[in-house]
């Protein structure tokens, strides 16, 4: 399953640096805004300790990662949602990911311009969401206007469709956005189809000092952004981008090397990545042989036979049975047929919901 997280920000903040760092290529980052012009997608491996563990007991001929997608989008600035810069660009970009992940500078150097000659990340968030709550504005009035003369005939789909956008009108006219707000699951289920930008996960990426990576508490712009993700249910999270990009290119043995000098025992990057699953409610289920030894990434919340559609679609149209155990039993007994012997491998049927580490077989008709 492809999901993929769009890196937004103002210009030179360091976006295009930590996509260096994601996908260990070499966008532009050059000194000026809209360094970035076209979106630039990256598939970055999630790197799993499970399956390192796995592969160690099965000795695989390949081992295969999950996989998770970026893509910088150009730098935004005031005025977006009315064309102003590159932003019909950025709008039409963002709409097309499935969460955010909002890059603000959280360091001062004089070396580096700040397209507004100042350092204030909370206001720099305001700017975004502001053109992203206009950009949803538009749209929502846009799709009142024709909806609510249905509405006036009482159809019952035309009006459960205003009240629901009237809601969002609301909120968003009160600086509110859509992703801050709670909907009944029929609502939330209705929303997705107009793709509201402002409805998007996001994550802050908060770009801090190098000196500062192992202890961010101790930036106070840190700080101020991660009070302000807690207000909206949202995450922050301390990286320095110019040390993920250092690291990056460096061999496994030498990145653990630095990051141990550094006083910290994971990379910035890693941490983004498992937050953005998290934000996703992304989980990881895996398939384990001889031959190859492999995570695969599904939404909480699936079923055994849309788990098995994930690997092939004729295994969710003949699925009969899975065969699962999960990971910390086949770490205790390190081979399958001891898994046998207590007990520990079971069979599920189609109203099963894998969990995160499970480790599945799945039987099917051809």
């Amino acid at each position: 399953m492809s999901l993929t997280a769009g890196i937004v920000g103002l210009p030179n903040v360091g976006k295009s640096t930590l996509f260096n760092a994601i996908t260990n290529s070499r966008v532009e980052a050059a000194n000026y805004p809209f360094a970035t012009i076209e979106p630039n997608v990256g598939v970055v491996e999630v790197k799993d300790d499970r399956l390192i563990n796995l592969s160690s007991l099965f000795e695989p001929e390949r081992t295969i990662f999950t996989t998770f997608e970026f893509t910088d989008i150009a730098g935004l600035v005031k005025g977006a949602s009315n064309g102003e810069g590159l932003g019909n660009k950025f709008l039409a970009n963002i709409r097309e990911v499935d969460a955010i992940c909002h890059v603000v500078r959280c360091f001062e150097d004089n070396s580096i311009t700040h397209v507004y000659d100042r350092i204030d990340p909370v206001d720099d968030i305001e700017i975004i969401n502001f053109e992203l709550q206009m950009a949803d504005i538009a749209s929502c009035e846009n799709r009142m206007s024709k909806v609510g003369k249905k509405a006036q005939t009482k159809e019952k789909e035309a009006v459960f469709e205003y009240n629901l956008l009237k809601k969002v009108h609301e909120a968003l006219d009160k600086n509110i956005n859509i992703r801050s707000l709670e909907f009944t699951k029929e609502e939330a289920e209705y929303l997705k189809q107009f793709n509201f930008l402002s409805a998007k996960p996001v994550i802050y990426v908060c770009n801090i000092k190098e000196e500062e990576i192992n202890d961010p508490e101790s930036n106070p712009h840190y700080l101020k952004v991660k009070e302000y993700a807690e207000k909206e249910g949202s995450e922050a999270v301390p990286i320095s981008a110019k040390i993920e990009e250092e690291l990056s290119d460096l061999p496994k043995e030498e990145k653990l090397e630095f990051l141990n000098e550094l006083g910290i025992n994971k990379s910035g990057l890693d941490e983004l990545i498992l937050r953005a699953y998290k934000t996703l409610g992304l989980e990881t289920f895996f398939t384990v042989g001889k031959d190859e030894c492999r995570g695969w990434t599904f939404k909480s919340g699936y079923t055994a036979p849309q788990c098995a559609g994930i690997i092939h679609t004729d295994f969710e149209k003949g699925f009969i049975k899975a065969e699962v155990y999960t990971y910390e039993d086949i770490m205790e007994f390190k081979t399958e047929a001891k898994l046998k012997e207590n007990g520990k491998i079971r069979l599920e049927g189609k109203e099963y919901h894998p969990k995160d580490g499970d480790i599945m077989f799945f039987r099917f008709n051809n």
